[in-house]
């Protein structure tokens, strides 16, 4: 398989005014994330809430700008572009958005929010040649066409976020950045939606990052999974490999909240000590030290890399116990 996207050291900080002193304080989001994406694959992206995933997403789209770091897609520095050859370049790259709801405009008709992208990039033609396109793409995620005249607020949660969906395929993209999609859902919702993207993905050969803090569904969708806290990527590893093996003690703690249907199964629940520390003060050494039940004396000065443990090339954990 081919490397579609591939992001080096990418950072994000934002600044939150001066402290004590007059000294300037910044949230440090994104630290220093580096993986790659192959074309045609699915990579989740876990972690606690304020752990930088979003904000990790939408700086691979430079809907963020990144503070540094290169985003490379297909061979092309997204960082490098300047803003037309940018505009240009979306067409290749689309999000969608978490709340189906609040990222639709509610005075436009649900046909005008799917067209909308066809006009701003000159795509097929005349009015009636986007009417038609809008007809497509609204039968290829599961929408009737005759409802095209009707707002938002008339349509379900799951409707909505298939609008949103909808909108995203409009200019033919090869890549999704599908920003925690169903987390705002039913659980019964949830399921037709993840279920739709992997039957859009197989048909139209697209390349999706995941973003969730909704293990089992990431479970379900992704073919590689990256695990972050504090702005980092802790692990990373095949789907089956971080499931069936978590090294890193952090996805052990967040793989034994996870209810199991299976009442008869009894899991070992790990409790994480503490809070999650603020990104505008992060520990120092190991940023996850504070709360981890295997640390040592050399975790609180030491910073783990990523690597590749001995016994699996493809399995990677930023630990110092773990080998």
């Amino acid at each position: 398989m081919s490397t579609l996207l591939e992001i080096r050291n990418l950072v994000k900080n934002f600044p939150v005014g001066e402290g004590l002193f007059g000294a300037k304080s910044e949230i440090q989001a994104v630290q220093g994330v580096s993986f790659a994406i192959n074309k045609g694959e699915t990579l989740g992206l876990v972690g606690e809430s304020g752990c930088g995933k979003t904000t990790l997403g939408r700086c691979l789209l430079r809907l963020i700008e990144p503070t540094s770091g290169q985003v490379f897609y297909d061979g092309t520095d997204v960082t490098a572009l300047t803003p037309g050859d940018l505009k240009a370049f979306r067409r290749r790259m689309q999000i969608i958005f978490q709340d189906p709801f609040s990222s639709l405009n509610p005075r436009m008709t649900i046909g005008k929010i799917i067209e909308e992208p066809l006009i701003i990039h000159r795509m097929h033609g005349d009015a009636a040649g986007r009417r038609k396109r809008v007809a497509e793409l609204m039968e290829l995620v599961g929408l009737n066409p005759s409802t095209m005249l009707r707002y938002p607020h008339e349509f379900s949660g799951g409707q909505r976020q298939r609008i949103g969906i909808a909108r995203a395929l409009a200019v033919e993209p090869e890549f999704l950045v599908c920003d925690e999609p169903v987390s705002a859902l039913d659980v019964s919702i949830q399921a037709q939606i993840v279920n739709l993207l992997m039957d859009l993905q197989k048909s139209l050969g697209l390349t999706y990052l995941f973003i969730s803090h909704d293990l089992r569904v990431v479970e379900h969708i992704s073919h590689r999974v990256a695990v972050m806290y504090l702005g980092k990527v802790v692990e990373s590893a095949s789907s089956q490999s971080l499931y069936s093996r978590p090294q890193h003690p952090y996805t052990q703690a967040l793989l034994s909240a996870v209810p199991n249907p299976d009442p008869s199964v009894k899991k070992h629940r790990i409790v994480l000590e503490g809070d999650l520390p603020s990104p505008s003060a992060p520990p120092t050494g190991c940023h996850f030290h504070p709360r981890c039940f295997l640390r040592e004396e050399r975790c609180q000065k030491e910073e783990p890399e990523l690597k590749s443990l001995e016994a699996d090339s493809q399995h990677c954990v930023s630990c110092l116990v773990v080998k």
